[in-house]
């Protein structure tokens, strides 16, 4: 089984996949297939769990490839954070790919947390209405994550050290 680890972005997937590369009957990749296209983008292994902020904009090709035979993680984290996180970004990443592409705002027209409320906002309900008809899901949130990391392996039958995974959560990796 595959695990899509669906998220805004700078709300603790780096460190959710360093946790789960303590998983022996998984492997683990942050953003693996970012540089694919076509029918490669959605190639995964076989019981690989993946996070990947961009896979919200594929969620059509992820339903087609996956639909319900995945396991889901909605990861979240308080969205103030998130987004003070994003605004120190706002000239690179998806951050600038959402305002420049989507809003089509060449300058900077509004201010940077406001871009990213509206991102997260867009994010969030695109996760949301994907995941409303799935079997196999969960929402983790950032706050909470030494219960919920818990939870998520023993939901997805982890096997491995669940407390050199929970170590990890200590480090804040890819932080601005």
């Amino acid at each position: 089984m595959n695990v899509f680890v669906l998220n805004t972005g700078r709300c603790g997937s780096s460190t959710f996949i360093k946790a789960c590369q303590h998983i022996t009957n998984y492997s683990a990749g942050h953003e693996s297939l970012l540089s694919n296209t076509g029918n490669a983008r959605m190639n995964y292994a076989r019981n690989h769990i993946e996070a990947d902020n961009r896979l919200s904009w594929f969620l059509g090709r992820l339903e087609q490839q996956y639909g319900d035979n995945a396991y889901y993680v909605h990861l979240q984290r308080n969205p103030q954070d998130t987004a003070a996180s994003f605004a120190k970004r706002i000239d690179f990443g998806i951050l600038k790919a959402y305002e420049q592409g989507i809003l089509m705002h060449e300058q900077h027209k509004l201010p940077a947390e406001a871009i990213a409320h509206d991102y997260i906002q867009t994010v969030e309900a695109n996760i949301m209405l994907f995941l409303a008809n799935k079997s196999r899901k969960m929402q983790i949130s950032l706050q909470t994550i030494d219960k919920d990391f818990a939870v998520f392996w023993n939901n997805i039958a982890a096997e491995g050290n669940l407390d050199k995974a929970l170590q990890e959560w200590k480090t804040a990796y890819n932080a601005s």
